[in-house]
This record gives structure tokens, C-alpha cells and sequence, in this order.
């Protein structure tokens, strides 16, 4: 690992990766609180004499160093804990903490992430820094680790969280989940969602190729849910061909009772308002989804190579369209061109800066390099492009310049440079 990310300088440190977490909580819908123990896993990569944990909002009440008690201050979102003895480089070491509070999203340039109330329950929006207003954390895009999250909530409530669900246990009137992740996860793409839920399997689903899914929904939302996501099957069915096997463990689906701006992925979980639960919502549906490749499996390093994610899973809304009898990706290619062209052109997809990071010019434009490049090399190339791109990178960490490499390989030194001219450069390419 390097040092830290630019776009988030407040967050993460480089000294140390961690390769586990383990996160048990248990929180009261009616009061906001969450009592939480954590105990991340972790081998030093420099010599250390402080471990620095990411943490907001929450106050941290003990804190273990390998079952030793440890000295620990927290200041600016920082939980600094001082190990017994200093840490070498190579040297494995768990950090326990206890911790609890009232957690609230944190305000940053992107506006509020973190753990947000709902009306009658609580979701997470991760991204891009929101993590440590639940668990502390290495809050880095490239620190992958192992999961387990163990939550716990009142009666009459349901909890889905990252990572697939073993069996629930009830006592005292409270319910118990554990959630467990074996594939490495960004700790902003970790979810707990929780509400007056009910969790069914979507018809359709767990048979020939396409994965299990289950949706997560108040009751009353459920015959709105079962039309929404009728078309799911396909979708993966779909994705699959075009992309690759579906890469994660689990795949869930959540509704709240709430409207939200916009949907949330997760690593194998995507969450929407109950706005979203109408037609004209599929393309965010297919966009959530096609995340699960392109950001959750194949995953960046880096903040700045955001058009990874962002690019390919806006080009699946089209490519959905296209599969599915609507507008082809050329017709909606041409419409988002030409709505581009009439925007600023001060952007640089490689480098958009943090202010402009989630820019729906990043999304369109992404989405526009990859339909130039499926232009010139063809489709049978193209499709062998990306289906190549996810399954040598499958739970791994890209760059910008991974992706060159891999179209030059599908297309030589011309389809390298003229997804150049789309990334690289402010202005728009000529039209074609």
C-alpha cells in the first residue's frame, strides 16, 4: 500500500493492512444507539508505535492490543492506540475495541455519509468515507479485508447486512445476525441495513445461471418490490454472458420504507427507496447490479480511477436497454454525447478531482470511452474485453492504467489511444 488517498487525505493510514474484521453490534431503533466491539486483524507494513483507526461520532470505551489493554487517545475522527510494544514491519496484531454512542452520518465535501436514521430504522451509505461512523476501520479504498458482522436489534425488526446470512438467534426479546464475507471488502462497502422488514427469495433466482437474491422489504412494499425486481433474473442472466459469472457471495436486495435520493451498493447488496420501486428505476437497478463486477469485485486503489466504477456501471444501464428490446447503447451513446458536449469541458476522467469525483460526467463519459472502444475493436472483442477484465481482477485492485493494458491487448496501439483522446484530455473527441 502506498500513502494515503488525495482525494481523502483525512482517512486510512498506510502503515499497516488489515485482513479481517470482526464487528459485533447491537443497536436500538427507538433511542439511536448502537453499542459495538470490534477486532480487526491487521500485519504492520511499516514500524509503528501507533496504530491510528478511523472513528467518528462514536466514543470508545476499551481498547486491547493482542489482549493486552492498551493507551489510546481519539481526536478528529482518529482512534490512536499505543500497542504495549512497538510493531515491526511483517509483525500480525489485533486491535479490539469497544465503542458506543449515537451514530450520525459526518459531513464532508461529498455531503452526509455514514449511518443515517431512517423513519422507523437505519441504513448505511458508505461512500466514499462513511464507514467510521459504525466501525472503526483502515477507511481506505485499497485495504481489502474479511468480514463478519454480528447484529443484533429488537424484535419485530430485520437486519441485512454485507456478507451471507447464517441463522439468527433470539433472546430477551432481541435477535441476532452474523453476516460473513469471505471475499476481500472495501470498508465502503459495508452495509447494515435495518427496518420492519421481511427477507424472501426473488422467484426466478438460484437455478442454471442466476445466483440466489433475495429482497429485503417492508411487507407492504412487497407486491411493489416483486414487480420492480421481476426483471432481476434477466438482468443477471444478462450481465452474466456479457461480464462474466456473478463474482460475490450473496446477492440482496433492500427496500425501505423511506424515499432516498438515490440507490446504494454494497458488496453483494444493493439498497433503494421506495421511490425507486417504479419502471422508470430499472436503469438503477441494472447500474446496482452491474457494480457487484465493476467496483466490488474488480475494485480501485484509487479515488481518482472512480470512472472504473462509475463508466462501466452506467454503461450496463444502457447495455440492459439494449438486451432487454429498448434503446440500443449507440442511441443512448449519441443522446449523452451530445448532453456532454454542451456541458463544461474542464474534466479529466483519469483525474476528475474529489469535488467532481461523483460528476455525472464521470458516469456518462466512462460510459462513452467504453462504447468508442466497443465501436472500433468490435463486439466480440469487446465482450471478450470486459469478461477478460473481470475474471483477472476478480476481487482485486485496478487502475487506469491496468484497463490501457488490457485494451491494447484487445486492440492494439489504436484502441489505446482513442480511449486516451476520452480520458485523458478535457475536451471531447470529435463525433463520430
Amino acid at each position: 500500500m502506498s500513502g494515503v488517498d488525495p482525494y481523502a487525505p483525512q482517512s486510512g493510514d498506510a502503515g499497516y493492512r488489515v485482513t479481517s474484521y470482526d464487528v459485533t453490534l447491537g443497536y436500538r431503533v427507538r433511542t439511536n444507539r448502537l453499542e459495538g466491539s470490534a477486532v480487526i486483524a491487521a500485519v504492520a507494513t511499516d514500524a509503528l508505535a501507533t496504530v491510528v483507526l478511523d472513528l467518528v461520532g462514536l466514543r470508545a470505551s476499551r481498547v486491547r492490543v493482542d489482549a493486552a489493554p492498551a493507551r489510546f487517545t481519539a481526536a478528529a475522527g482518529k482512534l490512536r492506540v499505543t500497542p504495549p510494544a512497538s510493531l515491526v514491519p511483517g509483525q500480525a496484531f489485533e486491535v479490539e475495541v469497544a465503542y458506543a454512542g449515537a451514530p450520525a452520518p459526518r459531513r464532508s465535501r461529498w455531503g452526509a455519509v455514514g449511518w443515517e436514521e431512517l423513519t422507523d430504522g437505519a441504513l448505511v451509505a458508505g461512500q466514499p468515507i462513511g464507514a467510521p461512523t459504525w466501525f472503526p476501520c483502515n477507511d481506505r479504498p485499497d485495504d481489502r479485508a474479511r468480514m463478519t458482522l454480528r447484529v443484533t436489534v429488537d424484535e419485530g425488526y430485520t437486519v441485512a447486512a454485507t456478507g451471507v446470512a447464517g441463522r439468527s438467534a433470539r433472546r430477551g426479546g432481541r435477535v441476532t445476525t452474523t453476516f460473513t464475507s469471505n471475499v476481500p471488502t472495501a470498508t465502503y462497502l459495508a452495509a447494515v441495513h435495518v427496518g420492519r422488514y421481511r427477507t424472501v427469495p426473488l422467484a426466478g433466482t438460484g437455478a442454471d445461471d442466476v445466483p440466489a437474491v433475495t429482497v429485503t422489504a417492508p411487507p407492504a412494499l412487497s407486491a411493489a418490490a416483486d414487480r420492480a425486481f421481476a426483471t432481476v433474473p434477466e438482468m443477471l442472466r444478462v450481465f452474466g454472458e456479457l461480464f462474466g459469472p456473478y463474482p460475490q457471495e450473496a446477492c440482496t436486495l433492500v427496500v425501505t420504507a423511506d424515499e432516498l435520493e438515490i440507490p446504494l451498493e454494497a458488496q453483494g447488496l444493493a439498497v433503494f427507496g421506495m421511490n425507486h420501486l417504479v419502471p422508470a428505476a430499472q436503469r438503477l437497478i441494472a447500474h446496482e447490479l452491474a457494480h457487484q463486477w465493476f467496483g466490488n469485485s474488480v475494485g480501485i486503489a484509487r479515488w481518482s480511477d472512480i470512472w472504473l466504477n462509475e463508466g462501466f456501471a452506467c454503461y450496463a444501464e444502457w447495455l440492459w436497454s439494449e438486451a432487454s428490446g429498448g434503446r440500443t447503447a449507440d442511441d443512448w451513446a449519441r443522446t449523452h454525447e451530445a448532453r456532454v458536449a454542451a456541458q463544461p469541458h474542464d474534466l479529466l476522467l483519469v483525474d476528475p478531482g474529489p469535488d467532481d469525483m461523483f460528476d455525472d460526467r464521470v458516469y456518462k463519459r466512462g460510459a462513452l470511452a467504453l462504447h468508442a472502444v466497443r465501436r472500433l475493436i468490435g463486439d466480440e472483442a469487446f465482450f471478450d474485453l470486459l469478461r477478460g477484465w473481470t475474471a483477472t481482477h476478480r476481487h482485486s485492485l485496478v487502475a487506469t492504467d491496468d484497463f490501457r493494458a488490457a485494451v491494447r491487448a484487445a486492440g492494439g496501439p489504436d484502441a489505446v489511444a482513442l480511449l486516451s483522446r476520452w480520458i485523458d484530455r478535457a475536451e471531447l473527441p470529435p463525433r463520430g
